[in-house]
């Protein structure tokens, strides 16, 4: 069907492949200067945020060193308040001894000298002091009226007031801490106290000794009780003291965690944007272009790149935009390598395009305009005689340029020719004559036109300058 389109593939010339040639050597510099810069901005940002994060640490350094120097000076001055305390203790402890208490002396020592041991271990002691201080307060009385009792030693009466002043110093919770003696000790006294009119001093001297061994062992007993308990009472305040410690420092780790984290979340997120901030003008560039010169898979895959990472931008998801990102900068020089090559391309296509519309014209056609198709062209021109030629500039897949020609009008262009019926014999040579004026060397080469329905081996010579082709449609 000789009236099909005709095609011819077009070679590069040699000096033209030698210019793109150093056309290309210059891009690629520019891309590797390019990218360069890219990597010399992510080293400065890297660098400002490490400098950042060593000011955030150092700050935080010193604010922990300087919450830990405040507990310090509390927990010391706590102590020197504790140890102010035991003094003053100390001293009544002194003055109950001078004042003849002798019962619950050794054991009020053994807790003052407990108590020193943990301020000696950096412990807190709460209300233990005050605790203590009362014990001994309370034991003050009792002192001054054994004191009193020594020198009224002969009157029965007082010294039945001065046990009885002694049994009830026990406590009111003397009963609970120990029954069988507090009862034993009720039923003594009673009878001491029956002994206690006249006529009966042999009984009650009798009776004194039993009823003076009974409260003191009464009286030892409760205060052995108090100590026991007193040192449940600690170990239990210890306890919880450690837990509530324990408690605290969980707490104040969880809290250090979580910040830590949302540090961590933040500086990831800001490397991210900071990062997509340095390649975001390339990659919109490359989409762009790319669009512009018809490469749609180009520009969708770096396209897809920059949406990924800015939507993992925006749903803060900091390891997902690192991952994106990365993924970005290490497509992105391949891409503008493509896309070079699309830039080239296009530049060959344009030059083809010119040379074409001044080989044509030069042979008498006229250009009616033409339209950029985004990576190819489409030229339409007109001959004299009303024929119409409508000419393609387009690249195949390897990149050579290919010309595509449909032509109307032409009385040697037949819709339907048999096998062996020459056809198109003039407008191939018309053809091929302008395919001379396209450079040579110094631009295009085209190849042989073809078309569906050539006969084989045969190819048209170029009409000769001074042949005449200005025929006339039959």
């Amino acid at each position: 069907m000789s009236g099909s389109p005709k095609y011819s593939s077009v070679r590069i010339g040699v000096l033209y492949a030698q210019r793109e040639a150093t056309e290309r050597r210059r891009r690629a510099e520019e891309r590797r200067a390019r990218e360069r810069k890219r990597a010399a901005q992510r080293a400065q940002l890297a660098a400002r945020r490490a400098d950042l994060a060593r000011r955030d640490a150092e700050s935080a350094a010193r604010r922990e060193a300087e919450r830990d120097a405040q507990r310090a000076r509390a927990r010391a001055e706590q102590s020197r308040a504790d140890e102010r305390g035991l003094d003053e203790v100390r001293a009544l402890i002194e003055e109950a001894q001078r004042s003849g208490a002798r019962a619950d002396v050794a054991s009020l020592e053994e807790q003052l000298a407990a108590l020193r041991g943990r301020i000696a271990r950096g412990e807190q002691l709460g209300d233990a002091v005050e605790r203590l201080r009362g014990r001994v307060v309370g034991l003050r009385p009792a002192a001054a009226d054994s004191a009193a009792d020594d020198s009224a030693a002969d009157d029965p009466a007082s010294v039945l007031a001065g046990l009885e002043r002694g049994f009830a110093a026990t406590g009111p919770d003397g009963a609970a801490l120990d029954a069988d003696g507090h009862r034993r000790c009720t039923e003594l006294l009673d009878q001491l106290r029956a002994a206690a009119g006249p006529g009966q001093r042999v009984r009650f001297d009798a009776l004194l000794g039993t009823v003076e061994h009974a409260l003191a062992r009464h009286a030892a007993t409760v205060t052995e009780a108090r100590a026991a308990a007193e040192r449940h009472t600690r170990a239990e305040q210890e306890r919880e003291a450690r837990q509530q410690e324990q408690e605290q420092e969980r707490e104040a780790a969880e809290r250090q965690r979580a910040e830590a984290a949302a540090a961590a979340l933040e500086q990831a997120l800001t490397e991210a944007a900071e990062r997509l901030d340095v390649v975001r003008p390339a990659a919109r560039a490359v989409v762009d272009t790319a669009a512009e010169l018809g490469d749609p898979g180009l520009a969708d895959e770096i396209g897809d790149a920059l949406r990924t990472a800015t939507e993992a931008l925006t749903a803060r998801s900091a390891a997902e935009a690192l991952t994106a990102v990365s993924d970005l900068e290490h497509r992105l020089p391949d891409a503008e390598r493509r896309l070079d090559e699309l830039e080239l391309a296009y530049e060959r296509s344009r030059d083809l395009v010119a040379a074409l519309r001044d080989a044509m014209t030069g042979e008498g056609f006229a250009f009616e305009g033409g339209e950029d198709e985004g990576g190819s062209f489409r030229l339409h021109f007109t001959r004299p005689t009303g024929a119409t030629y409508e000419t393609t500039v387009g690249v195949e897949d390897d990149g050579t340029p290919v010309l595509v020609y449909r032509v109307e009008g032409e009385p040697d262009v037949m819709l339907h020719a048999s096998r062996d019926e020459p056809v198109c014999d003039t407008t191939e040579a018309l053809l091929e004559r302008v395919h001379e004026a396209l450079g040579g060397d110094d631009g295009f080469v085209p190849g042989e036109l073809t078309w569906d329905g050539k006969p084989p081996g045969r190819r048209a010579k170029p009409l000769p300058r001074e042949s005449s082709w200005r025929w006339s449609a039959p």
